[in-house]
């Protein structure tokens, strides 16, 4: 069993693109925050809550407090990742995703599962106006909580 296969929650593929990339041809560091954030919306959507609804009928938004990657190995172009989101727990104003980068598809066989990138995200929830902390609304909380 591959650690993709042991990582549960939600998941989208990631295709590397050449721009993705750093001079020595492996991913940016940066760029898997980017990844990561997808994974984080699609999640949310795939729950039913559209992020620019909830900003439009509440001025909520969600921001990342802190973040917390351990890079494991390197993703190069053209390859696919899998990209999880998992939320560890939720609070009044805040929630804490776990999410993982894992290699779907590679043009090296031996490669495929590999753990690229592991981490912890805590997101705020904030008032759109004030930028001060909100309650994450009743709705989505319960939905995160099951």
């Amino acid at each position: 069993m591959t650690e993709a296969d042991q990582v549960p929650g939600f998941s989208i593929n990631v295709r590397i693109y050449y721009e993705d990339t750093d001079f020595g041809g492996v991913v940016y560091y940066a760029n898997y925050l980017k990844y990561m954030e997808r994974a984080r919306t699609e999640y949310l959507r795939s729950m039913g809550f559209d992020q620019s609804a909830l900003f439009a009928a509440q001025r909520r938004l969600f921001v990342v407090k802190s973040a917390q990657l351990d890079y494991l190995s390197a993703a190069r172009f053209d390859d696919v990742l899998s990209v999880t989101a998992e939320v560890e727990y939720v609070r009044r104003a805040s929630m804490q995703f776990v999410q993982h980068c894992t290699q779907a598809q590679s043009a090296d066989a031996a490669r495929a599962g590999q753990p690229v990138v592991k981490a912890r995200v805590l997101i705020a929830c904030i008032d759109a106006d004030s930028f001060k902390p909100c309650a994450i609304p009743g709705e989505l909380k319960m939905g995160l909580n099951r």
